[in-house]
């Protein structure tokens, strides 16, 4: 089975060859749009309408998505009027990328996240690449990595297995997040025989996450892997996440390779399972190759509320 990195550069060498596609996937990368969904989670509290903005996998490098851009996408974030801003995580570039990209330092992206405003604040939790970036992490087998350091010092929170409770117009929410899923590679010996999306360790701790939560007000979960989903309660009225970039390429509606042990299920969009909610962005960055393809760059504007307040 081709890996997603093999995939896409298939696909690069095939679009060289034709100016329809190539032509397109390599300009997709640059156009960002707004998606808006609207969910009424079971037992969401009446009353309570929470305007969420999500933000995820970055990827941030120069030429593809440098700070000038960055700052345009903080900007029009910002001018969705957000209660609150969530990011889930590779704001690096990641994989491959690196070989068609220069870094742009940590602290100076961190800085230009530092604009995004709400008045509920601006919430993230990290993503694979923000781990697997830096070897001496990987080496010690522990945190913190270089985005949590810079996000923190830029002023936003990153959420490592905890829970905090806001309030809206005096009804009560939690935002939960949970660590990485893949945020260590398994030794080599250990990954022998695995599935790609199986050789990697988490510092994810689902249960212990929920255990902070202490009353019966409605959960947003961060988390970055959409893979997790399976396992969530329904306790948690909203699971959001990333990492899948919507197949980052597709042909209609289908993904060839998805960095996802469940294939399609989880690619992309508001999937509903036994009554639980999540919603996967496709993100904004690239990771492998600087190329999209059916799956265009968004910010997600989600507006949560009972079902009741909708009719």
């Amino acid at each position: 089975m081709l890996s997603r990195r093999q995939f896409l550069k298939g696909v690069a060498l095939t679009g060289v060859g034709s100016m329809s596609f190539g032509g397109y996937a390599l300009a997709e990368p640059f156009r960002v749009g707004v998606t808006r969904y609207s969910v009424s989670p079971p037992d969401w509290l009446p009353g309570l309408e929470l305007r969420i903005a999500v933000l995820t996998d970055l990827h941030i490098c120069e030429p593809w998505l440098g700070l000038d851009r960055l700052r345009r996408i903080v900007a029009r974030t910002n001018a969705l009027g957000a209660d609150v801003i969530l990011m889930l995580g590779d704001y690096v570039r990641g994989g491959r990328i690196g070989n068609w990209s220069r870094e742009v330092k940590h602290e100076e992206w961190a800085a230009v996240l530092g604009g995004l405003k709400a008045p509920l604040g601006v919430h993230a939790i990290l993503g694979n690449h923000d781990w697997w970036e830096d070897i001496d992490v990987q080496r010690r087998h522990s945190g913190p990595v270089k985005s949590q350091v810079a996000l923190e010092a830029a002023g936003i929170p990153v959420y490592e297995n905890d829970a905090f409770r806001f309030e809206k117009d005096g009804l009560p929410f939690w935002i939960a997040g949970i660590g990485d899923q893949w945020a260590f590679w398994l030794p080599r010996s250990a990954r022998k025989g695995k599935r790609r999306e199986e050789s990697y360790e988490g510092v994810d701790d689902l249960a212990g996450t929920l255990e902070k939560i202490t009353d019966d007000a409605p959960v947003i979960l961060m988390v970055h892997e959409p893979d997790i989903f399976p396992e969530v309660p329904s306790r948690v009225a909203l699971t959001l996440a990333g990492h899948t970039h919507g197949g980052q390429v597709t042909i209609a509606g289908y993904a060839p390779t998805i960095p996802s042990k469940y294939g399609q299920r989880y690619r992309y969009g508001h999937i509903v399972e036994e009554g639980r909610n999540m919603i996967v962005s496709a993100g904004i960055g690239c990771s492998s190759l600087p190329i999209r393809f059916g799956a265009p760059p968004e910010i997600v504007l989600i507006t949560a509320a009972s079902g009741q307040d909708v009719a």
